[in-house]
C-alpha cells in the first residue's frame, strides 16, 4: 500500500512537472527565444531575464543570499509586466508559480516586449535562432 502511494505522488509530481516546463517554453515561445531553453538549467534563468528586460549578468545575482529573493520578484514584475500584466500578477507567480506560469504561458496574454530598460539604447533582445 505504502508503495503504491508513493507511485501516485511520483507520477502525480513529473506531470506537475512536466506541464510547467510545457507552460514557460510556451512563454519563451511567446516572445521570441527558443523554447528549448526552458529545459536547460541555467540557460533559461539568463532567458527568462532577457525577457523580462534585465542584463544577462543579473544571473549571478541568483547566487548572492536575500538579495537573489528580491532579484527574483524584480525580475517577476518585469516579466509579468513585459506581458500586460500587473504587479499582482507576478505575486502570483511567486508564490503559486505552478498555477500563475500556465496563465502566461496558455492564456491570451502577448508579449509586449522587456519593461525594464537595458540601458541607454534601449532593450537588447536577441531574436530566436
Amino acid at each position: 500500500m505504502n508503495g503504491a502511494v508513493s507511485g501516485i505522488v511520483i507520477v502525480v509530481y513529473l506531470a506537475i512537472v512536466v506541464f510547467e516546463i510545457a507552460a514557460i517554453w510556451k512563454i519563451f515561445t511567446k516572445a521570441g527565444q527558443p523554447g528549448w531553453a526552458a529545459i536547460i538549467p541555467i540557460y533559461n534563468s539568463i532567458v527568462m531575464l532577457r525577457i523580462a528586460g534585465r542584463p544577462a549578468w543579473w544571473f549571478l545575482l541568483f547566487f548572492v543570499p536575500v538579495v537573489n529573493f528580491v532579484i527574483a520578484i524584480i525580475m517577476l514584475i518585469d516579466l509579468a509586466k513585459a506581458f500586460g500584466k500587473g504587479a499582482g500578477f507576478a505575486i502570483g507567480m511567486l508564490l503559486l508559480s505552478f498555477i500563475f506560469f500556465p496563465i502566461l504561458g496558455f492564456g491570451s496574454a502577448q508579449y509586449l516586449g522587456p519593461s525594464a530598460p537595458m540601458g541607454s539604447n534601449g532593450p537588447r533582445i536577441q531574436p530566436a535562432i
